[in-house]
């Protein structure tokens, strides 16, 4: 069996230096539809992750009822904590609501003679789940002691539709990648397949079973996936760079985030070594099936 295995592995890399130039073009398509693939969702991650940021600042205010001291009012935080889906309930008193306003306002002196007691003991919360965030203001304007709340849902239900419309636009735009990187490999493959066609015919002629011929061309075909998984992943990681300085450089960087790539080199590595390895075994096998019909 190990002989066998040693044979295959030979065969398939002695086969890539042989046909040098298509071996050198199937890594050039791999490297491509890598990169294509690559670019996609990565801005799609990024996207993704802007949008969890603007969720986690994402709040809504429950105000307390006037009747309730300010014992009484902070004593509700323990009831809003239990609520699923709270990640947090600051308490905010009517005096920190009145110097947050001045200060909002840029103009304190204004209204350095408005008394506290105008405003009511509130609380800011913080959601997990952002999905979920219309069930979680039900429950805390349930909550006994709570006069009112204000969230803003429009916004939330906003965040919540553009990442899923992000997110689906990634995912289809992923697998039509996948599935046309398939085809050109398969083509391409086929093309240094064809030149090999009476050299199969012959092992066929022999008695060769189909799984001793196909096995140096699956070998071929994934050394090839994983070659050019490697130089994808090191093209991505250049190219992903220069953007991040250019955005950097031009300040825009202000305004959105990126995500550093040492965040995302080992998934991204995994999966274009996982993705080469499918699309150049699978573009393979679909090459050398039409040439083991002797």
């Amino acid at each position: 069996m190990f002989a066998n295995l040693w044979y295959h592995v030979k065969e398939g890399v002695r086969s890539i230096f042989t046909h040098g130039l298509m071996s050198f073009a199937s890594v050039c398509m791999i490297v491509a539809c890598l990169l294509i693939m690559g670019s996609f969702s990565l801005v799609a991650v990024n996207i993704n992750g802007m949008l969890g940021q603007l969720e986690d600042e994402n709040e809504f205010l429950a105000y307390v009822e006037e009747s309730l001291d300010s014992g009484q009012a902070m004593s509700l935080q323990a009831k809003l904590s239990e609520i699923p889906n709270v990640a947090s309930a600051t308490y905010i008193s009517k005096e920190e609501a009145l110097e947050e306003f001045k200060a909002e306002q840029g103009y304190s002196e204004i209204f350095s003679d408005i008394p506290a007691e105008t405003l009511r003991d509130r609380y800011s919360i913080h959601v997990e789940d952002i999905q979920l965030m219309s069930d979680t203001v039900e429950e805390v304007r349930g909550v006994e002691g709570i006069a009112e709340v204000r969230a803003a849902m429009e916004i939330a239900e906003g965040f919540v539709m553009l990442r899923n419309v992000a997110s689906a636009i990634a995912v289809i735009l992923v697998a039509m990648l996948v599935l046309i990187s398939v085809f050109i490999i398969a083509n391409t493959i086929k093309l240094a397949t064809f030149t090999r066609r009476e050299e199969i015919a012959i092992m066929k002629m022999c008695g060769a079973t189909n799984w001793f011929i196909r096995w140096p061309f699956l070998v071929e075909g994934i050394l090839l996936g994983i070659c050019g998984g490697l130089v994808a992943y090191v093209a991505q990681w250049g190219v992903y760079g220069l953007i991040g300085k250019a955005m950097a450089e031009s300040g825009i960087l202000d305004i959105i985030t990126m995500i550093p790539f040492q965040d995302l080199n080992a998934m991204l590595l995994t999966v274009f070594l996982l993705v080469g390895f499918v699309i150049g075994g699978g573009g393979s096998a679909l090459a050398i099936r039409k040439f083991l019909k002797v």
